[in-house]
């Protein structure tokens, strides 16, 4: 492809993006269409001869996004949002065509050093402890999501624990992590990666008004495990559990941690976006206790997927726990000491150029910008749970301290999950479920820069729909 041909291709790919953004409203949000689908229409092989963009763009009309779930549709309200926006998607274009290694500083400088500078200015952004900035003994760096950021923080938990030795001789099962029960799968993963086990996980008990992890219990876990001889190695709180976005107690969470000189890792993958905005700092009280945090600007700060924002308060154990440096990367600049390589930050080695799109979005929108973004979610999801609050055959289940409202019919589980099913079923909205206390409890989560007041309003509609032809008169 000629440097001509790439020009009158890309901007034909472009032109396919806008016309996706700006017929989303119009398509069904989820495809109805059974398993192996997109499977049996694709050819048995690749093609013989080279075709022209055009084709390609044409079978995405026609093979592709009919079978997609589409993640930034007005209506799609399942999960957490997974936001995209034009300048973080132009971000990733040139971060794909300048095709940058960043593994070491020497492959790349302005790949890392703006990208150092970046996490400093989220954490200004955030009003995160100064301890995470740059120039102290912290830093940040960008993760591909909070999984591998809660899997690093375990790896340097374990070698925290055992005194270094893990570096050398590896873990073994004496070492614990605790969670609560509301916590991320993904530290269960990171348990069993690292070499602990799903048994290596210590489920908390939470408080069942709250969801949030209980103090006492944690206390209760950690004085069993040190009986019997376990080492615990470190807790994972939560700001926003995936669930109900409930908020672990950092202030008391952090000062059991500190007794007993516990690792604490704070996860805030979905809710820490919500912290550019002053008033919805409440769940980071405490987090002054946290020897590694992070929150994902690909969830709800309109970056792409992939980009999740990993500060730690000691650079150096972090390094000394990751670091192997075969002769084929030596180099001068990492020799002298004075440049970052945050190859030693992660489990690859290889690393794309993410800080590119994260770069655009900040200087499209701006922080004002962000935050109204973040504050209108907010209200449209406050929104949503005054007509919840308004209908008593509906309960809202817990607080919606974001942009999550957990909501269920005073009904049956069946009955609840046959509503879900019904309202997703009209291809308007997509929402999604979880259980609380054992119970079938559906989520809203509104998360899309292009949903309004009145895709809340038609979702709810819907609802009440369904529930008029499910519920006796």
């Amino acid at each position: 492809m000629t440097p001509d041909e790439f020009r009158r291709a890309g901007h034909a790919v472009v032109d396919w993006i806008a016309d996706y953004w700006a017929t989303l409203e119009r398509r069904p949000v989820t495809s109805q269409d059974p398993p192996g689908t997109v499977a049996a229409r694709l050819p048995a092989g690749p093609p013989e001869h080279g075709e022209p963009v055009e084709a390609v763009l044409a079978d995405l009309d026609t093979l592709i996004t009919p079978e997609l779930t589409h993640w930034q549709h007005p209506g799609f309200f399942g999960y957490f949002p997974a936001n995209t926006s034009g300048p973080s998607v132009l971000g990733d274009l040139v971060s794909a065509g300048l095709g940058v290694q960043g593994m070491l500083w020497a492959t790349g400088p302005a790949c890392t050093e703006l990208e150092t500078v970046l996490l400093d200015w989220l954490a200004d952004l955030l009003d995160l402890p100064k301890r995470f900035r740059s120039g102290t003994a912290g830093g940040g760096v960008i993760q591909d999501s909070a999984s591998s950021a809660t899997l690093v923080a375990t790896l340097v938990a374990l070698h925290r624990a055992g005194g270094g030795r893990w570096r050398e001789v590896g873990i073994d099962r004496r070492y614990r992590a605790y969670a609560s029960t509301q916590g991320h799968s993904s530290i269960e993963k990171a348990a069993r990666i690292a070499g602990l086990g799903a048994e290596g996980v210590r489920p908390v008990e939470v408080d069942p008004r709250t969801q949030a992890m209980s103090p006492a219990a944690l206390r209760a876990a950690i004085e069993a495990d040190v009986a019997a001889g376990v080492v615990p190695a470190i807790v994972v709180a939560t700001v926003g559990t995936t669930s109900t976005t409930a908020i672990d107690p950092l202030p008391e969470i952090g000062a059991i941690c500190a007794e007993y000189g516990i690792f604490l890792h704070v996860d805030a993958a979905y809710a820490g976006a919500a912290a550019v905005c002053p008033e919805l700092r409440f769940g980071h009280a405490g987090l002054e206790y946290a020897d590694s945090y992070c929150f994902d600007p690909h969830k709800w700060l309109l970056t792409g997927f992939d980009c999740d924002a990993f500060w730690v308060a000691d650079t150096a154990e972090l390094i000394e726990a990751l670091s192997v440096l075969p002769e084929y990367l030596r180099n001068a600049a990492t020799e002298s000491g004075a440049v970052i390589d945050y190859r030693d930050w992660q489990v690859p080695l290889g690393r794309r150029f993410r800080a590119l799109k994260l770069w655009f979005v900040l200087r499209w929108y701006g922080a004002e910008g962000l935050r109204a973004h973040i504050r209108s979610g907010v209200a449209l999801a406050a929104r949503f749970a005054d007509r919840v609050r308004a209908d008593d055959r509906f309960t809202l289940v817990g607080a919606h301290p974001y942009a999550l409202v957990c909501f269920r019919l005073e009904a049956d589980d069946e009955v609840n999950a046959e509503l879900l099913a019904r309202v997703n079923a009209t291809g308007r909205v997509h929402l999604t479920h979880t259980r609380v206390n054992g119970r079938y409890t559906l989520r809203l989560a509104v998360g899309s820069p292009h949903t309004t007041e009145v895709h809340v309003d038609e979702a709810w509609t819907l609802l009440t729909d369904a529930a008029n032809a499910l519920l006796p008169h």
